[in-house]
């Protein structure tokens, strides 16, 4: 902390002057005088508002965000189709300057650092991590690269259930995502629903496949051998029942 100001100081410095000096001499010694004082009196102002201040903080939003350094939990199975919608991390090991997390636009394509315009859409996480990998390796040494589905939106990855259930809709898929989930997200089976009758309609290698399924049983008798596991795509059939 500093000491008083130096007020008294100046006043017998002017005093001295007075008194020893020839009287023009005088007169412009306490000018300059008077102009150091208003000069320190400026200053001694200034640190005393220094040191009246609280200590400085710096807001939560201003600083940096945390670089990932690992990666992120994927939500689908690495058989899992990129869709436009979807959220992807793409992760670059010993480069964490270069990962980012990344919406698929509408085109179907992401950009990241050093990669511009890479076509996503249609292709599994680990056949984009390769087609990334191929332009890194112009820029960085042996790149290696994760793509995570982070969150799983595209039209792709829906599962969609139709018929006699009580909200037929498409409901977004996630890794581990049931038949039982699934009518249960849709509200259960509807009053003329012929549960038993339900079917998957699943593609596969571009054709349609089907896999008949006892709703009936699994909701009404807790057969959950029936309980089938969804993939991405599927789509839930309840028809009517026949009277």
């Amino acid at each position: 902390m500093l000491g008083p100001a130096p007020r008294a100081t100046h006043v017998m410095i002017m005093t001295s002057i007075s008194a020893k000096w020839p009287r023009p001499c005088a007169a412009i010694g306490q000018m300059l005088l008077v102009m150091f004082a208003m000069v320190c009196e400026l200053g001694w102002s200034a640190v005393q508002a220094a040191e009246s201040a609280p200590p400085s903080t710096t807001s939560a939003a201003m600083l940096p965000t945390t670089v990932a350094t690992v990666p992120a939990e994927a939500k689908v199975g690495d058989d899992y189709i990129i869709g436009p919608g979807d959220t992807l991390q793409v992760f670059v090991w010993r480069n964490p300057e270069l990962t980012v997390t990344v919406p698929v636009r509408p085109d179907g394509k992401i950009s990241t650092p050093l990669v511009e315009d890479m076509v996503a859409v249609g292709k599994t996480p680990s056949q984009l991590a390769r087609d990334v990998e191929k332009v890194l390796e112009e820029y960085v040494r042996s790149p290696q690269i994760n793509v995570i589905v982070t969150q799983p939106a595209s039209v792709f990855s829906q599962i969609k259930v139709i018929g006699q259930v009580v909200r037929p809709q498409s409901i977004p898929y996630r890794d581990g995502l049931t038949v039982l989930d699934a009518v249960l997200a849709v509200g259960g089976l509807g009053p003329f629903a012929a549960g038993n009758r339900t079917k998957i309609v699943r593609t596969e290698n571009g054709k349609p496949r089907e896999i008949k399924v006892k709703l009936a049983a699994l909701v009404n008798n807790g057969d959950m051998r029936q309980n089938i596991a969804l993939k991405p795509g599927d789509v839930i059939v309840v028809p009517e029942s026949r009277f």
